[in-house]
């Protein structure tokens, strides 16, 4: 099983609780994580991709765009690009990437929804790996992944994580990994380390010696 260095796991999880003792329910993490309206976003996520939603191809597209934009961890460079790729999208297109979305949060089919969404944003270089995770994120936060290639680069390094190599463009193989990874790393350190998914990999960051004041 690939998993993280629990020596280094046990030192991060020490250093953070020494610094933040409520984990992400000290007040200065709760500050912190305002900036991030998880919760929030988590709502207008169930709100707008519900298995129902998609019936609307139209209404549903235009949601992507919008929770893509009000992303705080979407980077300022990718929002505006993804914004003017959904509004060039033919109908045919549209309800490809619906039917994508669809699949990803709703079916067994999650495999086939990742792949059809990535060979869509392809054809405009669109395929990120932050446009492809962000809504699973906040749709499902707890188990599923949002995956920033410098987080993802730096965990696999500093937690000596072998047998997962990061690569620029999204594939199913490394998403599944890197989700396996954080949500068995998550079981072994205190529960207030992992109030969502999102926020572990926040403290994995937070915990490391480049993190340091």
């Amino acid at each position: 099983m690939i998993q993280l260095n629990s020596n280094k796991l046990k030192q991060a999880e020490a250093k953070f609780l020494s610094r933040y003792p409520g984990g992400f329910a000290d007040p200065e993490m709760v500050k912190i994580g305002k900036r991030h309206s998880m919760e929030k976003m988590t709502t207008m996520a169930h709100e707008s991709f519900s298995a129902r939603a998609r019936k609307n191809i139209s209404q549903y597209t235009e949601d992507m765009a919008k929770i893509v934009g009000r992303s705080s961890m979407v980077s300022m460079f990718e929002k505006p690009k993804f914004r003017d790729f959904v509004k060039r999208l033919a109908p045919g297109e549209q309800s490809f990437m619906v039917q994508a979305m669809h699949d990803l949060l709703h079916t067994d089919n999650k495999q086939a929804g990742f792949e059809a969404l990535v060979e869509l944003l392809k054809t405009e270089k669109l395929a990120k790996w932050s446009l492809i995770s962000i809504i699973p994120t906040y749709y499902a936060p707890t188990t599923e992944v949002f995956v920033k290639p410098t987080t993802a680069k730096n965990v696999i390094k500093h937690f000596d994580v072998e047998d997962l190599v990061y690569k620029p463009t999204p594939s199913w193989a490394f998403y599944t990994a890197y989700r396996d990874l954080i949500n068995q790393a998550k079981t072994k350190v205190d529960s207030s380390l992992s109030p969502s998914n999102a926020a572990f990999t926040g403290f994995l960051m937070m915990a490391m010696p480049s993190s340091d004041d």
